[in-house]
């Protein structure tokens, strides 16, 4: 035997249980952590084939009419929201239309107190 060998004792029956304790505990940390992993994923890819998946309505041309007197003073897009703002006889008002399908989705309107 050279003097760069190492002798490694027989652990006893309570190092041996805490030893074996021990394994139990990482495979139980190691397979939740694997399981959470695969929720993620899978929620993700998930989201992802949903939303690529989505395909637009067939709208052809569409035709938005204008209160009399009304001027667009400016559009945007927020999300998935086509946004006009429109002026009618000094009052301002915005409507939100789906972006995919061309459908109104709302309106806010704003006044001046009296």
């Amino acid at each position: 035997m050279t003097t760069s060998d190492t002798v490694v004792p027989e652990p006893t029956p309570e190092q041996a249980a805490l030893f074996a304790r021990v394994r139990r505990m990482m495979l139980i940390a190691g397979l939740t952590t694997a399981l959470a992993v695969c929720a993620v994923l899978i929620a993700v890819g998930y989201r992802l084939f949903k939303s690529e998946g989505r395909a637009p309505e067939p709208t052809g041309d569409v035709i938005a009419t204008l209160p009399k007197g009304a001027k667009i003073v400016s559009t945007g897009v927020a999300g998935d929201r086509l946004v006009v703002t429109l002026d009618i006889g000094g009052v301002t008002e915005i409507h939100t239309f789906d972006a995919h399908t061309l459908k109104p989705a709302g309106k806010l309107k704003f006044a001046n107190e009296p």
